[in-house]
């Protein structure tokens, strides 16, 4: 598939511009204006824009059909079916029909919106029963809901931080968490990604103070776990505590679903524990278990929790019920994991290049830009959705799709996908991956 990129006009060994070369820019080099006008942006970022807005063309794609293993997008301005490795519903609940009924009961019941802060008007009984079963659920004393993932990891970061305090974080760290620190102005510290001697160097240069580590249990750009229990042992030796992320692994990871702390059975050692509902729950918002005394305090100082509109009870209500399927049948999580093993297997077989990945995550290195879009478009074209990560999302010799495997696929999906990833991907001269006609 021949795709213009807008350019015309032969290279040169002039510096490159947006408009003969935008290959050679991201979103990185348009931070800063050249303008008064705070509302203008920099004229440079509106050229490599509309020069680029052939590759710009694969995000924010219109689904017309729900997140399933199948769906239907808005490609070229006409419906067009693809195999989803871009959704984050692991488990399938997003659509399960017991998930959608209990939905409809409360929007008869409750209504659709909260309508208030939690704080003064928008708690609902379907909200304290989701806080007591997922501290329940977790073995915390208490939960508190929010209505975003992202605002929820900034909230509780920035709630809990001070000035005086160090925020240690691992350097793949989400921005959500980073952005949490700044908002707390509290001193940032970064390691190397899962290097437990990068950690105790960055904790030692802090003696003294009160330091939280920050982790994820899984990296949603790298698809590969935190090394819980060697990052652990580091922070002991420190006194220092330790916030893990469970945004990607929660209900998805461990015998009961309880995440990389369960996983890797650190759980016992971990104070608080944040997590969302928008992935393998299937819906949206995000939470944080804990202590009681520490979680009535975050309740005051967390800015995303006080001043924002509660979760819709029709949401809490679709989340209570797909904790219920998650956790009484592992079923689901099992598929997940079988499907994961045998899409990167056969992805490695192929010669693809997935970095360290270990989940049901997998990033599809292409290394180059230019070459990336012109791939995507190509996948897209022929019915397969992954999802374009550029940088600065990941460093420049990184950039790659990432395709997320679910429990709803079938093996005819996976084969159908690595067929496709085969004719597009890989080199004419390797041979077809075994097992896949």
């Amino acid at each position: 598939m021949d795709l213009d990129n807008g350019t015309s006009g032969s290279q040169n060994d002039a510096a490159p511009t947006v408009e003969n070369d935008p290959g050679k820019f991201s979103l990185s080099d348009f931070l800063v204006g050249d303008s008064k006008d705070p509302l203008k942006p920099p004229p440079a970022f509106t050229r490599w824009h509309h020069v680029g807005e052939w590759a710009i063309e694969l995000y924010e794609p219109q689904l017309l059909g729900p997140a399933e293993a199948r769906t239907t997008l808005n490609y070229n301005g006409k419906p067009h079916p693809v195999i989803n490795l871009c959704s984050y519903n692991y488990l399938g609940l997003a659509n399960h029909p017991e998930v959608i009924a209990a939905a409809h009961e409360a929007l008869r019941t409750h209504g659709l919106g909260a309508c208030g802060s939690p704080m003064l008007s928008g708690m609902t009984d379907l909200h304290r029963e989701l806080e007591r079963k997922m501290a329940e659920f977790l073995g915390y004393e208490d939960a508190m809901l929010f209505n975003s993932g992202f605002g929820g990891a900034l909230g509780t970061i920035s709630g809990l931080l001070r000035k005086t305090d160090v925020a240690v974080m691992d350097n793949r760290s989400h921005l959500s968490l980073r952005d949490g620190a700044v908002l707390a102005r509290t001193r940032s510290e970064r390691f190397e990604h899962n290097d437990p001697e990068s950690l105790d160097a960055a904790l030692s240069r802090h003696k003294g103070k009160r330091h939280l580590v920050i982790v994820e249990g899984i990296y949603s750009m790298d698809g590969d776990f935190g090394e819980l229990a060697a990052l652990m042992d580091v922070a002991d030796a420190h006194e220092a505590q330790v916030f893990v992320d469970e945004a990607h692994s929660m209900l998805a990871c461990g015998a009961h679903g309880r995440g990389a702390v369960e996983h890797f059975g650190v759980e016992k050692r971990i104070r608080i524990l944040y997590g969302t509902f928008s992935k393998a729950f299937g819906a949206l918002g995000g939470f944080v278990a804990g202590a009681k005394e520490t979680l009535d305090y975050l309740r005051f100082y967390s800015h995303p929790y006080v001043y924002s509109c509660a979760l819709p009870p029709v949401v809490v209500a679709a989340i209570l019920k797909a904790l219920e399927l998650g956790t009484s049948q592992p079923e689901l999580r099992t598929r997940l994991w079988e499907n994961a093993d045998y899409f990167h297997k056969q992805l490695t077989e192929l010669g693809i290049d997935t970095g360290n990945s270990t989940t049901y995550i997998m990033p599809l290195v292409i290394g180059d830009r230019e070459r990336m879009y012109r791939l995507g478009h190509e996948l897209r074209h022929r019915g397969l959705w992954v999802a374009p990560v550029d940088y600065p999302a990941v460093p420049q010799d990184k950039i790659c799709f990432r395709a997320c495997v679910t429990a709803n696929h079938t093996r005819a999906d996976l084969d159908e996908a690595l067929n496709i990833l085969s004719d597009t991907l890989v080199p004419a001269h390797l041979p077809q991956m075994q097992g896949v006609p």
